[in-house]
C-alpha cells in the first residue's frame, strides 16, 4: 500500500503508451486494410472512418498534403483535450495548497502513525487524520481523478492512430524529405527524442519519490515509440512528434499557471504515503 497514490499518475502514463504500442504491433494484415464506409465494427464506423475522412478532407485543402493534414488534426485533437488536462492540473494545485496549509496540524498525527505499534494505536491515528481531512475539506482519494482525462483521451488517440494506418492515400504521398508510407530513421529518432524530453519536462518539480517512479517512464516511452516507428510508416512518428511537442508546451504552460513550490509537493507526497500505509 505504500506510496500508492504517488504511483498512480506514472503508472497510468506507462499503461497508455504500452497499450498504444501493443495495439500497433498486434494488428493483423486484414485489420490494417484501407478503411471505408462499408468497413464493419463499431470502433471503425464511429471513430476510425470519420477520422480518415477528416484526414483526406483537410489534405485536399492543402494541395493533397497529408503531412500537413496529420499535423493540423493532431494539434486540433490536443487542443480539444486541453481543457481536461487544465482542469486536472487546477484540481491538483488546489489540493496541494490545502495540504500545505494542513501540514502543521498533520505533522503530529504523522508522528503518531510512525510510532504506533498496536492496531488500536494505528486506528486512532488514522481516525485523527481523517478528521483533519474532513475539517479542511481535503479528499485524499482525489488523486485518482488524474486517471480520468487519460481514460477519456484513449479512444480518440487510438482512433486517430488507426485512421492514419488505414487511410491508403497517405502511403502514396511524401512530406518534406520522407515518404509518409515508408519507415524513416530520422523521424523515428525525432519521435524518440521528443518523448524523452516530454517525460523529463513532466518530471520537473516532482519530489524525489515521484522522480524515481517517472525515471522508468522517461526511458520506456521513447524506446517503445522507437520500436514501433522503426518498422511503421513515417506518418506515425510524424503524428507522435507533433503530439509530443504539443504535450511539452502544454506541460510547461500548466506548470507556469499552477506551479506549486517544492515544499508543497513534498507535503502532498508525505501525507498520501502516510494515509496509504
Amino acid at each position: 500500500m505504500k506510496h500508492r497514490f504517488v504511483h498512480i499518475r506514472p503508472l497510468w502514463m506507462i499503461v497508455m503508451v504500452t497499450l498504444l504500442v501493443l495495439l500497433a504491433g498486434c494488428g493483423t494484415q486484414n485489420g490494417m486494410d484501407p478503411i471505408s464506409a462499408d468497413t464493419s465494427g463499431f470502433f471503425n464506423h464511429y471513430l476510425v472512418y470519420p477520422f480518415s475522412t477528416v484526414i483526406k478532407t483537410v489534405a485536399s485543402w492543402f494541395n493533397d498534403s497529408y503531412g500537413v493534414s496529420i499535423i493540423i488534426i493532431t494539434l486540433l485533437i490536443r487542443l480539444a483535450l486541453f481543457p481536461l488536462m487544465k482542469n486536472q492540473y487546477k484540481r491538483q494545485a488546489v489540493m496541494k495548497e490545502k495540504m500545505n496549509k494542513l501540514k502543521p496540524e498533520m505533522e503530529p498525527v504523522q508522528e503518531k502513525m510512525k510510532k504506533a505499534k498496536t492496531t488500536e494505536e494505528k486506528a486512532t491515528a488514522q481516525k485523527e487524520l481523517m478528521q483533519l481531512y474532513q475539517t479542511h475539506d481535503v479528499n485524499p482519494m482525489a488523486a485518482l481523478g488524474g486517471c480520468l482525462p487519460m481514460l477519456l483521451q484513449m479512444p480518440i488517440l487510438i482512433g486517430f492512430y488507426y485512421a492514419i494506418r488505414r487511410t491508403g492515400e497517405i502511403g502514396t504521398h511524401t512530406f518534406g524529405w520522407f515518404s509518409l508510407g515508408h519507415p524513416d530513421l530520422v523521424m523515428t529518432l525525432l519521435a524518440m527524442a521528443v518523448y524523452f524530453i516530454q517525460a523529463r519536462v513532466s518530471m520537473s518539480g516532482m519530489d524525489e519519490v515521484q522522480r524515481k517512479q517517472m525515471a522508468m517512464f522517461a526511458y520506456i516511452s521513447p524506446i517503445m515509440i522507437g520500436f514501433v516507428s522503426f518498422a511503421a510508416p513515417a506518418a506515425l512518428p510524424l503524428y507522435w512528434c507533433v503530439g509530443g511537442l504539443f504535450m511539452i508546451a502544454q506541460t510547461l504552460l500548466l506548470k507556469k499557471l499552477y506551479n506549486p513550490s517544492s515544499s508543497d509537493e513534498q507535503s502532498v507526497s508525505s501525507v498520501q504515503t502516510e494515509h496509504s500505509k
